[in-house]
């Protein structure tokens, strides 16, 4: 039984499959502070290179248990801290009412959470502005903020479209996100050409023709 327990959770993990749309967070999960984290985490670290049988006396190694540990915490999952999270300021635009904005190319780096390797993409953000706009860079911010933590791509889709939907005071959001998994392309089969495309529809995108307008926009079919 066990062993079929854990044959299910490695073909889970290799089909890159989330079982929930919020990232998995213990409640205690920010009781410690970012120090300590990074303390912590360079200790393991440290226990884990010697487990690969690697001189950490080397000066070339040295630093990298401190390293990794900051990079964690402070960069690549930074996203993890709610903290973190952009807080855009919306602008009234009666001009732009109802009109389709499209920010499209927004590049990510992200992390697959079953393997702990990049996800790298781009990230195209429409919604349709009900008399509020917000700016560019902010889009990016959101994007990041989602991406900077352990992900499956579908889950980070769908968490930067509802963002965008309590953000933006709109229902009429769409998000497609359009990423190479290094996970994919160096374990297994090694495909370094595929990419996977995952997409969320909300409001009026949920129209073929609103939908179709929006790929035409972002020079995509629609076969994703």
């Amino acid at each position: 039984m066990e062993h079929n327990h854990n044959h299910n959770q490695d073909m889970l993990g290799d089909d890159h499959v989330g079982t929930n749309m919020e990232t998995p967070l213990r409640p205690d999960a920010f009781q410690m502070d970012s120090e300590l984290k990074i303390e912590l985490i360079a200790k393991h670290f440290t226990e884990i290179m010697h487990i690969l049988g690697l001189d950490l006396s080397d000066e070339s190694l040295k630093g990298t248990p401190l390293r990794v540990a900051k990079m964690f915490v402070n960069e690549q999952f930074k996203g993890l801290d709610p903290d973190n999270r952009p807080h855009p300021t919306l602008f009234e635009n009666c001009f732009k009412y109802k009109e389709m904005l499209v920010e499209k190319g927004i590049h990510f780096f992200s992390t697959c959470e079953h393997h702990f390797v990049p996800i790298m993409g781009r990230a195209h953000l429409a919604y349709v502005s009900s008399g509020k706009v917000i700016g560019l860079s902010k889009l990016n911010r959101i994007v990041d903020y989602y991406a900077k933590r352990p992900q499956v791509q579908e889950r980070m889709t769908m968490q930067i479209a509802n963002e965008l939907m309590e953000v933006l005071e709109t229902p009429d959001v769409a998000v497609i996100i359009d990423a190479r998994h290094l996970c994919v392309a160096s374990r297994g089969i090694k495909d370094i050409s595929s990419a996977t495309v995952t997409s969320s529809y909300h409001g009026k995108f949920n129209d073929p023709k609103v939908r179709e307008e929006l790929l035409q926009y972002i020079e995509m079919n629609g076969s994703e």
